[in-house]
C-alpha cells in the first residue's frame, strides 16, 4: 500500500515517464538494452560510492580468500545485474511464451520439483534469493503451467506497482503484499497450493540468526513454521543468467522434504540454516550475480556491534 503523504501527480509522471522508457526500448532488441543496462550498472558502480562500498564491504566479509581486484570486478557486475533485471522484466512477456520457452531457458536438477509440484496432495513453499534474474522464476513456472502465488512488498508508487504487476501475472502467477499476507498464504497451503517467497532477506532483531557466508544473518522464522504446521516440501530454486544474452538456466538446489526435520532436535533452526546455505551454495556458483548492495547483515545478535559500512 502506498503512502497516504505521497504525490499522486508525482507518482503518475513517473508511471508516464516508465510507460515512455518501456515503448522506447522496445524499438531495438534486448541484445541492445542489456548492453545499455551493463554500461548504466557500470556507472552507478562508479558514481554511487555508497553502494560500491556496501558491495565491495559485503564481498570482503564473504570471499576473504578472493584478490581485491576481483572483489571489484564482482562488484560491478553484481551493479550491473540490478540495471539488466529492470530490462528482463520490461522484455519478459515479449520473449518468455510456451512456444518460445526452451530458447530461453534451461532447467537443471529440475525433475524433482517437478514432480513435488505435480504429485504433492498438501502443496509446497519454493524459495529462492535475490539473485540472478529471481523476477524471471515464478514468471516461467506460471509459463510452465503451474499456478503459484509469490509474497513481494509492493513498490511504493501505486501507479507503477499495479502495472508491473500486471506484467509479472500475465502468465498466471499471483502476487501477493508481503504486510498482511499470513492468512492468505495459510489458506492457500491449507487447499494444497505454492506459495514463493524471496527468502535472504533481514529479518531484523526478533529473526532467527543463522550461519550466511560465515557470519550470522537475521532470518525470517515464518518460513519454517508454515513447513513444520503444514507439513510442506521446500524448494529452493534459482534463475541464473546464462552469458550476456536473455538466457537463463533455471535450476534447484535443493528439496527439504518433511521427514528431514521430523527427527531433528531444532526442526525450525535445521529448516532455516539448511534453506539459507542452499542459497549460499546458489552465490557461490556465480557470486557476481548477487545483490552485494542488499543489506543482508544489517541487524546484528544481540551484543555484536552493527556493521560498520552503515
Amino acid at each position: 500500500m502506498a503512502k497516504k503523504d505521497r504525490n499522486a501527480l508525482l507518482d503518475f509522471l513517473q508511471y508516464l515517464g516508465l510507460r515512455l522508457v518501456n515503448m522506447a526500448v522496445h524499438c531495438w532488441p534486448i541484445s541492445v538494452n542489456l548492453d545499455l543496462a551493463r554500461a548504466i550498472g557500470s556507472g552507478m558502480y562508479t558514481l554511487d560510492r555508497r553502494h560500491r562500498n556496501r558491495a565491495l564491504h559485503n564481498l570482503r566479509r564473504s570471499f576473504p580468500e578472493i584478490p581485491e581486484r576481483r572483489l571489484e570486478i564482482l562488484a560491478r557486475r553484481s551493479m550491473q545485474q540490478l540495471v539488466m533485471l529492470f530490462f528482463e522484466v520490461l522484455f519478459t512477456t515479449r520473449l518468455i511464451r510456451i512456444d518460445t520457452f526452451a530458447s530461453h531457458v534451461e532447467l537443471r536438477n529440475f525433475q524433482g520439483t517437478l514432480d513435488v509440484m505435480l504429485r504433492s496432495k498438501k502443496g509446497l513453499i519454493m524459495l529462492t534469493g535475490h539473485y540472478g534474474n529471481w523476477e524471471i522464476l515464478g514468471y516461467v513456472i506460471a509459463t510452465l503451467g503451474f499456478e503459484t502465488t509469490s509474497v513481494a512488498r509492493p513498490l511504493d508508487n501505486p501507479y507503477i506497482n499495479e502495472w508491473l504487476l500486471g506484467v509479472r501475472e500475465r502468465q498466471g502467477q499471483r502476487i501477493i503484499a508481503k504486510k498482511g499476507a499470513t492468512e492468505e498464504v495459510t489458506e492457500i497451503l491449507e487447499r494444497g497450493g505454492a506459495v514463493g517467497f524471496i527468502a535472504d532477506q533481514n529479518a531484523g532483531s526478533k529473526g532467527m540468526f543463522v550461519d550466511f557466508f560465515g557470519r550470522k544473518a537475521s532470518t525470517y522464522k515464518s518460513i519454517g513454521l508454515l513447513a513444520m504446521q503444514y507439513e510442506v516440501p521446500v524448494v529452493i530454486g534459482y534463475a541464473r543468467r546464462l552469458g550476456e544474452s536473455f538466457r537463463f538456466e533455471i535450476g534447484t538446489k535443493d528439496i527439504i522434504y518433511p521427514q528431514d526435520w521430523q527427527q531433528e532436535n531444532d526442526p525450525l533452526r535445521y529448516i532455516t540454516q539448511r534453506y539459507t546455505k542452499a542459497i549460499e551454495d546458489i552465490i557461490r556458483d556465480d557470486p557476481g550475480q548477487y545483490l552485494w548492495v542488499h543489506r543482508r547483515w544489517k541487524s546484528r545478535p544481540k551484543g555484536e556491534a552493527p556493521e560498520a559500512y552503515d
